[in-house]
């Protein structure tokens, strides 16, 4: 049975759907023969967030275009940081969104980059965002409309809440007292490849390599079916990956990566799939930690490799 919009938009359900295509209500993950995508109502915006290159060798239908790069502050000595509140009302306002419509962002690379949307849009306490599970690839194996056209955009008037939802995002000071304090309930996630986490690999931007101290390593690709379907692993196998934290969904887990997007995507699983209350990403993430003298970090390897 396939939900009526309403009921998809509202939110209220909790249980799963029986329906493989109807809306993970409460975990904002849409599935590609959703009602949802197949509605065509105005109010529902499609968001295809990949590179502009890719977006124009084909997309899903009436989908327009956002990039990580949109969505970015590009006023601070490194890369990677959040765009501010105003900035990202512009950028949508300009694409023809407004606060009464409902989001659906897909990438082709396991929901990693769509995540980053969703999680700074959820960080300025706009709800109605969701993410389509297996992304492009997905929705084309589902036989779903592919085409080269571009929609028409009236740009429109689109405001976020006054206030933020602090609950998502930790910044580089507030961590460092958190790591002083010995605080034996709060678990640190790197959610980077293991070359990186161990020092072997230093990805463009970083200034250093390794990880921060008693990071736990769990790359946010374990969560995806990675290279093939790209959609979210069942949620049995969810919970026994992500068990290696030693954290109960109460205890506070702080999430990083390079940027802030992969960790955005384990902040995803963590706290829409998994029910953990208090998950925080570290937006600023290694790019960021690695630029400060006084930032602590670990590494296993010596001899580093710059990507």
């Amino acid at each position: 049975m396939v939900f009526i919009i309403t009921l998809l938009v509202s939110c209220q359900e909790k249980k799963e759907p029986e329906n493989a295509g109807d809306v993970l209500i409460s975990k904002h993950l849409v599935e590609s023969n959703s009602s949802l995508l197949q509605n065509k109502d105005t109010g529902i915006k499609i968001i295809d967030f990949r590179k502009p290159d890719q977006f124009e060798k084909g997309h899903i239908s009436g989908a327009i275009n956002l990039w990580r790069t949109d969505i970015q502050d590009t006023s601070f000595s490194y890369g990677g940081i959040r765009a501010k509140k105003d900035v990202l009302e512009t950028r949508l306002g300009n694409l023809g969104i407004t606060n009464d419509d409902t989001l659906v962002v897909y990438d082709n690379r396991g929901s990693a980059d769509a995540s980053r949307l969703w999680w700074l849009l959820k960080l300025y306490n706009f709800d109605k965002v969701y993410l389509l599970n297996g992304g492009y690839s997905s929705w084309e194996r589902m036989g779903g409309g592919i085409t080269l056209d571009n929609p028409e955009i009236k740009p429109a008037e689109f405001s976020l809440p006054a206030t933020n939802n602090a609950q998502l995002v930790i910044e580089r000071e507030d961590l460092l007292r958190r790591l002083n304090s010995g605080n034996s309930n709060v678990f640190l996630v790197d959610a980077r490849t293991a070359d990186e986490h161990h020092g072997k690999t230093i990805k463009d931007g970083a200034r250093r390599g390794g990880h921060i101290p008693s990071s736990i390593h769990i790359d946010w690709a374990e969560a995806v079916d990675y290279g093939h379907t790209y959609r979210f692993k069942p949620i049995p196998e969810l919970e026994n990956i992500y068990s290696r934290i030693g954290a109960s969904k109460e205890d506070t887990i702080i999430v990083y990566c390079h940027t802030g997007v992969r960790s955005a995507h384990t902040t995803f699983v963590l706290t829409q799939l998994l029910d953990y209350k208090n998950v925080l990403n570290y937006d600023g993430s290694w790019v960021e930690w690695s630029y400060f003298v006084d930032s602590p970090i670990e590494k296993n390897l010596k001899s580093p490799v710059k990507k």
